[in-house]
């Protein structure tokens, strides 16, 4: 976001919060504090581990339920809408239940999100989590895996009991077959959560090194995360990658 662009909308929100003011004056405290907290933040993180302190930083709200809705009101559309710059690109199941934007309280033109199942990847994918990083400098990727994933429990069950999956299903199952051979060496009382878990880090760890994003990992100015959702806490636990 360039200079000029935050003081116009500096200027916009001093302008609305002026004529609020006035009109709202008889309004309670609890309604000013809501339009406070629904305040978009003044800049975007540049470095790894200012965009890393904000996604976890919006976690917490998330998981306490002090929500702030950053950058979702019509002036954010205006500002974002003939140019954006994510701070972070998000890798993560088509899960309905985990939606990077609201569990990292986020907003418009904050990310980059895509979603498949399991987080599995393909060159398609793997282009789409490049392009923030490599074409206008994102510093943070996060894969995000999840509790209880049906795409990788669908892969377990079809891979220990040698029965395919129809259509192209079968697509996640093959791309899930590291993980699976993983988990059945490491073992454990959950094998589906511990493929879950593996999953996230060799999907996070293959982009970390992969000959586009390494590069620019090894400068400094990107991290790739591995990160692990519980549906029962809304908590984000990270498996690798933190960012120093």
């Amino acid at each position: 976001m360039g200079t000029a662009g935050r003081l116009d909308r500096r200027a916009v929100l001093a302008g609305s919060l002026a004529g609020a003011t006035v009109a709202l004056a008889g309004c309670s405290s609890t309604s000013a504090a809501t339009s406070a907290s629904s305040a978009s933040p003044s800049t975007s993180p540049t470095t790894p581990a200012t965009a890393f302190a904000r996604l976890m930083d919006g976690n917490g709200r998330w998981v306490s339920g002090k929500l702030r809705h950053p950058d979702r009101d019509p002036d954010r559309r205006q500002l974002v809408a003939q140019q954006q710059e994510p701070f972070g690109a998000v890798l993560s199941c088509i899960d309905s239940r985990v939606p990077p934007e609201l569990l990292f309280d986020t907003g418009l033109g904050d990310l980059y999100v895509m979603r498949t199942g399991a987080q599995t990847v393909d060159p398609v994918v793997t282009g789409s989590v490049e392009y923030g990083p490599m074409t206008s400098g994102t510093p943070l990727v996060v894969v995000l895996g999840h509790q209880r994933c049906g795409a990788v429990k669908a892969a377990y069950e079809s891979l220990h009991g040698g029965k395919s999956l129809p259509g192209n299903l079968e697509a996640i199952v093959r791309a899930l077959r590291p993980a699976y051979e993983q988990t059945v060496k490491e073992g454990g009382a959950d094998p589906v959560e511990t493929m879950a878990r593996a999953q996230v880090k060799l999907t996070a760890g293959a982009l970390r090194s992969n000959e586009d994003l390494a590069p620019l990992v090894r400068k400094g100015s990107l991290a790739v995360v591995g990160a692990y959702y519980s549906l029962d806490t809304g908590k984000v636990e990270v498996l690798a990658g933190t960012p120093s």
